[in-house]
């Protein structure tokens, strides 16, 4: 019975291994914060919308009702 610790190949990573999965770590984080921008623009969007539609006044609807013809006005003499 030997007291030297035994090394176990299979439980030992690799730089290589170590390195991609710190690249795929990235890459995900990185398509969750797109995920999360593109929901947040999205959401934003939908809020602003509802928030000019449900803010109208009656004087919204006839907005053009003020505007005069040029024909309405005299040429002046």
């Amino acid at each position: 019975m030997s007291t030297e610790p035994e090394v176990s190949t299979a439980l030992e990573e690799s730089a290589e291994e170590k390195s991609e999965r710190s690249t795929l770590r990235v890459i995900g984080w990185f398509s969750v914060g797109m995920v999360v921008a593109a929901i947040g623009i999205y959401l934003g969007n939908e809020l602003r919308s509802r928030y000019k539609f449900n803010n109208r006044t009656p004087y919204d609807f006839y907005s053009s009702s003020d505007e005069q013809q040029m024909g309405e006005f005299g040429v002046g003499i």
